[in-house]
């Protein structure tokens, strides 16, 4: 990548975590959006220094957009959106709608990722199959990671500000594995 980087971002989707990175050389009028370090859009010899540059992010195909404004002379500002929201409307919506843990199974690094509204469990990047059940305490997704028996137990916290909580068991054990 060249010098003309102006804009780092992190985005978590639920098939994993990416970076994405902006470059735009004013003098020249080149624009270059980088994911994870691979070059996925390019455009040169741009006339139009302020504008957009909308792209896909991830496996499901997310919307992404860098606006570029200028704020005086030739001074830009970048701002990231994901899904027609700014960066940080998504990610406040992914906190509601989605929950993450980040574990070591058979010491490898894991990230596992719950979509509340489907029920969707994402393993390392990949959707996987689940079987859901009702309990008497609640709701039970079930699913196996390399030999292993997880299931996400979905309760009522008794709180009405709280609502649901879930908790991720492997092999019968809760896990205290880090929250994203």
């Amino acid at each position: 990548m060249a010098g003309d980087v102006v804009g780092i971002w992190e985005v978590a989707l639920s098939d994993g975590v990416y970076r994405i990175e902006f470059e735009h050389g004013t003098t020249t009028g080149k624009r270059v959006v980088w994911i994870n370090g691979q070059e996925v859009l390019r455009r040169d010899w741009m006339f139009k220094l302020v504008g957009k540059e909308t792209f896909t992010v991830g496996g499901m195909e997310t919307k992404a957009t860098v606006n570029i404004e200028a704020i005086s002379g030739f001074t830009y500002e970048y701002t990231l959106e994901i899904d027609g929201k700014s960066l940080q409307k998504f990610i406040d919506n992914r906190t509601k709608v989605t929950k993450t843990w980040v574990l070591q199974v058979d010491g490898v690094d894991c990230r596992i990722v719950l979509e509340k509204d489907t029920m969707d469990v994402w393993f390392n990047g990949q959707k996987m199959e689940t079987e859901g059940e009702f309990v008497d305490d609640g709701t039970e997704t079930h699913f196996t990671v390399a030999d292993h028996e997880c299931c996400i137990k979905a309760l009522s916290s008794g709180k009405k500000r709280a609502g649901i909580v879930h908790y991720l068991m492997v092999d019968g054990e809760a896990v205290s594995g880090m929250s994203e």
